[in-house]
């Protein structure tokens, strides 16, 4: 797993401070190791082996099956199509307990996750992360949360209302770029402190700030959850 030194976090404190100088809004960054454990995507390959069994069956051709029933039970054969059906029912048991103990392991479940559902994810952790962390904590409602998730690999941007009304969702695009190319590479640290210089850039463009009026209403250090 990906570290933060006490160097990545004093210059992300400091990207933070210096950004915050020449805008009005206040920015808050948070990393997190993972958004969701992702239980539910290992329950869902269990269920789908588990399945496979009476369908992998159901297209069988039937001389096979009678063969294979005469060749394992003998010529008895409706005590055979009884033992048939209990066998069935153990490997589909079986399948599901090893996909499901399998996928207990974090890095094959991750692996195995579908991009879209990792981008829902992290998205719906961003927001409950901003009404917890950033929501009504700045008098002009001007907060900006930058949110990476490590083991995903992505993060997002979460705004407050008077950001929001101007500033295009575009904007952030070169800010999101640096970010991510730079977590991919190890270096996490990095990457936020460039993505803080970023969107302070486009904060000052269009929420500069309020001549004598811009106190620090949010401490500029990282959160690490």
């Amino acid at each position: 797993m990906v570290s933060f030194s006490d160097q990545d976090r004093q210059r992300i404190a400091e990207a933070v401070a210096a950004a915050e100088r020449h805008t009005d809004a206040e920015i808050v960054t948070i990393v997190a190791p993972q958004s969701d454990a992702y239980h539910d995507v290992g329950l869902h390959y269990a269920v789908l082996a588990m399945l496979l069994v009476p369908a992998g069956t159901a297209v069988t051709p039937v001389a096979w099956i009678d063969w294979w029933m005469t060749l394992v039970f003998g010529w008895n054969a409706s005590a055979g199509l009884h033992l048939l059906m209990l066998l069935i029912f153990a490997k589909m048991i079986f399948l599901f307990l090893v996909v499901r103990y399998a996928l207990a392991y974090l890095p094959w479940r991750m692996a195995l996750t579908p991009r879209s559902t990792k981008v829902r994810r992290v998205r719906r952790r961003a927001s409950e992360l901003f009404r917890a962390t950033c929501l009504g904590r700045t008098k002009r409602k001007t907060a900006v949360l930058l949110y990476v998730s490590l083991a995903e690999r992505q993060a997002e941007i979460v705004v407050d209302e008077t950001v929001h009304a101007n500033v295009e969702s575009s904007a952030w695009g070169e800010a999101m770029a640096a970010l991510v190319a730079e977590v991919k590479a190890g270096r996490p640290g990095e990457g936020m402190a460039q993505a803080v210089a970023g969107i302070g850039a486009v904060l000052a463009a269009h929420v500069p700030a309020v001549p004598g009026d811009n106190p620090n209403e949010i401490p500029d250090g990282v959160i690490e959850l």
